[in-house]
């Protein structure tokens, strides 16, 4: 069985009514899930998601659905890290976004992977 990757056109964006300012919007999903691409065995992680939006800010439940679909995705603890800030970077357009991927330890070793953007 094939899985396709998610993309950032799965994101739905709202207007943000206060554009006029700087705020943080700080996302935590702490039951995130991925395969890993060599074994096969499943990666747990909490991913927390950073930002600070332009003129839009993206509705949670879709962020929720294009999560779920990392589940049976083979991937890189870095490449899923980075690929989560480029599809939201592409959706929202925000002034400024983190996206940090926090992994449980597997074979005695634990991620940290943290990715940033800023216009």
């Amino acid at each position: 069985m094939s899985v396709s990757s998610p993309t950032s056109s799965e994101f739905e964006v709202v207007k943000n009514e206060y554009s006029d300012r700087d705020y943080d919007v700080k996302i935590s999903i702490p039951e995130f899930t991925c395969v890993c691409p060599r074994t096969g065995q499943p990666d747990f992680a909490t991913i927390e998601i950073n930002y600070i939006p332009d003129k839009l800010i993206v509705e949670l439940k879709s962020l929720k659905l294009y999560i779920q679909q990392f589940r049976n995705l083979g991937i890189f603890h870095e490449n899923v890290t980075n690929k989560i800030l480029d599809d939201f970077r592409r959706a929202c357009k925000p002034r400024k976004i983190d996206v940090i991927g926090r992994f449980n330890p597997r074979g005695g070793i634990s991620t940290v992977v943290e990715a940033h953007w800023q216009e």
